[in-house]
């Protein structure tokens, strides 16, 4: 046990733990700092003195993690999988409402967000799928496996209307395309932002009888479609049948629309359709599978672009709603769903380059800004701290993410490859979406900054996935 001990301790990255413990600290003074009051504020009370119950039990977890055998995590991966889903589960129905979603677990004084577990859980399950011997390819019974096993948590959270940590199980996707898996789903992932923010940004203009946001998606469906068949098989004949029926129909639309208006989107939409037809008669008379999958990607566009008014309109709530017009200025708000991201900006600006310093931000201080040590706890380092604690912050997490990639990469089996860049992908979905959210770049979907926002199960779920990667990589000399 000495020796296993000795081994660990030797192996562990303490660049990683270095950098894990100063963002720890820098966390609590942060939310001492946005729950200070002039009047009763001391160290060991409210919510410094919960966090710091917090830290310290968490840093207590670290070694408990540290000192498990190498093999515990993989041989209990999908028991842990399991745990966590029936945890979630009951969570649906026995969670009180608190703001509108049911995501809490209370026991006794006890506040438990499943979800927060739900991260670590679903990496370890993936990395034990995918190290099976069976596993050697993206064929359709594996990705469909791996498909479920991120949409079940997923499914469940969004069941407890907790949107924002659902979204983050999306991040799994950049472990997928690190271990093989095609670029098409990428570029899908990429197209389908794209295409939802212009259709909705642009949604209300029109250019003649063409409303100008449909038109832009159905020209880039256009565009991506061909640059595809030149990309995957250069396929000159096709592509010039290509370019002549888009002459064709677009001056057909041009002489018709002097005598009546055009709706050029069914135009173009109509031109897709036919290359389309192309597509899949190339697909059989070639017997290639390349021209196929052209083709559904740009049926699929097409479908996707008339279903996303409806998705808006009536699948999102109206305060998601509202939260998307804010971020892609289509409304202001101030008052009401726009009013966090205002507070959150004045707060930021008015820290200038060097801040006000330790203590002594207004704006936090007398809380004009909601949620300011949970979701917007960003906004109070820029205050008191200025651009460069802001930059401070931001540089850290990137060396974090840049070493768990480098970690990642030197792993010598691939159930821990795999779980590092689960670990590093989820680190920077949630960098990137609550500092964006907090600049007014995202939507605010209310998920936590690692290590800094206020919570217990927030601070555990990041430790526990993290020091499960130190465990995995420190054990690397004893294989």
């Amino acid at each position: 046990m000495r020796s296993r001990s000795n081994n660990v301790w030797k192996s562990v990255d303490w660049i990683t733990i270095l950098l894990y413990l100063g963002m720890v600290i820098a966390g609590m003074l942060s939310i001492y700092g946005a729950s200070y009051d002039f009047d009763s504020s001391r160290w060991f009370e409210g919510r410094i003195g919960s966090q710091m119950i917090w830290v310290g039990s968490a840093i207590v977890l670290t070694f408990i993690i540290l000192m498990l055998d190498k093999d515990f995590f993989e041989t209990f991966a999908y028991l842990f999988y399991g745990v966590i889903v029936l945890l979630l589960i009951i969570t649906i129905f026995l969670a009180p409402d608190i703001k509108g979603s049911r995501s809490w677990l209370i026991i006794g004084p006890v506040h438990v967000q499943p979800a927060e577990f739900a991260k670590f859980a679903t990496a370890l399950a993936l990395a034990k799928f995918m190290d099976n011997y069976n596993f050697n390819s993206f064929s359709f019974r594996n990705i469909s496996v791996i498909v479920l096993l991120i949409i079940t948590p997923m499914a469940c959270i969004l069941m407890e209307k907790e949107t924002g940590s659902a979204l983050v199980f999306l991040a799994f996707s950049l472990m997928l395309y690190r271990e093989g898996m095609s670029g098409f789903i990428l570029l899908a992932s990429v197209c389908s932002v794209t295409f939802f923010v212009i259709v909705i940004r642009f949604g209300d203009q029109m250019l003649g009888a063409s409303p100008i946001g449909e038109l832009i998606v159905s020209i880039l469906i256009l565009l991506i479609t061909t640059i595809l068949i030149f990309l995957i098989r250069k396929d000159k004949a096709t592509i010039r049948f290509v370019l002549i029926l888009t002459g064709v129909a677009l001056l057909a639309g041009l002489i018709v629309s002097f005598y009546k208006p055009v709706n050029f989107v069914w135009v173009i939409n109509g031109l897709v359709g036919a290359i389309i037809m192309v597509l899949i008669f190339q697909s059989i008379k070639n017997l290639t599978w390349k021209y196929a999958v052209i083709g559904l990607f740009a049926l699929l566009s097409i479908g996707f672009l008339f279903s996303i008014n409806y998705v808006f309109e009536d699948m999102l709530e109206s305060h998601q709603q509202m939260r998307i017009k804010v971020s892609l200025g289509l409304e202001d708000d101030i008052g009401g769903a726009g009013y966090n991201v205002n507070q959150s900006k004045i707060a930021i600006g008015s820290g200038g380059f060097f801040g006000k310093g330790f203590l002594n931000g207004t704006q936090t201080k007398l809380k004009y800004v909601p949620e300011q040590d949970t979701d917007f706890i960003y906004c109070t380092v820029g205050e008191e701290f200025g651009f460069i604690g802001s930059v401070i912050v931001l540089a850290l997490f990137g060396i974090l993410i840049v070493r768990l990639v480098y970690l990642a990469e030197r792993q010598d089996y691939i159930f821990g490859r795999i779980y590092g860049y689960c670990v590093a992908s989820v680190f920077f979905f949630h960098v990137l979406i609550n500092i964006g959210m907090v600049l007014g770049i995202t939507p605010v979907i209310g998920i936590p900054l690692p290590f800094f926002s206020y919570g217990g199960s927030s601070l555990w779920g990041f430790t526990i996935l993290l020091f499960i990667f130190l465990r995995i990589d420190a054990s690397r000399k004893e294989r």
